[in-house]
């Protein structure tokens, strides 16, 4: 029996150390190879032809949803599996919708992360309990949602990063846009959330425990 071919995308080395060790530790599995960005991530995808990926969903170049939707498009019957230290109710949703296989949190114990890969091998969604309530609760009509769930992934991923207090340059920069495109999304957070500039949108962040 052949061996799952496992890719590993994170641009942490330490990060990507750790997951090669658990991965190796399997007796079913192997590392087919390595990314450290976002970009890098799609061409060893082309190259390594693996079973499965292990996405981080903060890459340097690329944010990691967006990777994914690219991989989604390229490569249909391939798996990715969603990794991030965000709580679940910040990105898992979001990640499922764009077509993860799932999403596990970086601080999970190492076997719950062979059970995953396992789980997703066999064409099934890993999906925790508490992301399952989510799900359930995404399903309610647009009418119903809080405003920052009205946002594309791009504008919610702007809204955070305002939120935080970045600048617009480091933001334009994280996110390998340009400064006209990130007034557009801005502009839009403000109309989509009915706020009047970045101090009502940090207020609306911090009371509905957004940032990390």
């Amino acid at each position: 029996m052949s061996k799952l071919r496992i890719l590993i995308a994170d641009d942490h080395a330490i990060v990507r150390q750790g997951l090669r060790q658990i991965v190796s530790g399997s007796e079913d599995m192997e590392v087919a190879a390595e990314a450290a960005s976002g970009n890098e991530a799609i061409q060893q995808v082309r190259e390594s032809e693996p079973d499965i990926v292990l996405l981080d969903i903060s890459l340097g170049d690329r944010n990691g949803i967006d990777v994914l939707k690219q991989l989604r498009r390229e490569f249909p019957r391939i798996r990715v599996l969603m990794l991030s230290m965000f709580r679940e109710d910040q990105y898992a949703v979001r990640a499922l919708k764009a077509g993860a296989s799932g999403y596990l949190n970086k601080q999970s114990a190492p076997a719950e992360l062979v059970s995953a890969i396992t789980l997703v091998a066999k064409g099934r969604r890993y999906v925790t309990p508490e992301i399952a309530e989510l799900l359930a609760d995404s399903i309610n009509e647009d009418q119903l949602k809080a405003p920052h769930e009205l946002l594309s992934d791009r504008e919610y991923q702007t809204m955070l990063l305002i939120a935080a207090g970045k600048a617009p340059g480091e933001i334009a920069e994280d996110l390998a846009i340009s400064i006209k495109t990130f007034n557009v999304y801005r502009a839009r957070i403000l109309e989509k959330m009915q706020l009047k500039n970045n101090v009502e949108l940090t207020r609306y962040a911090m009371e509905n425990a957004l940032l990390a």
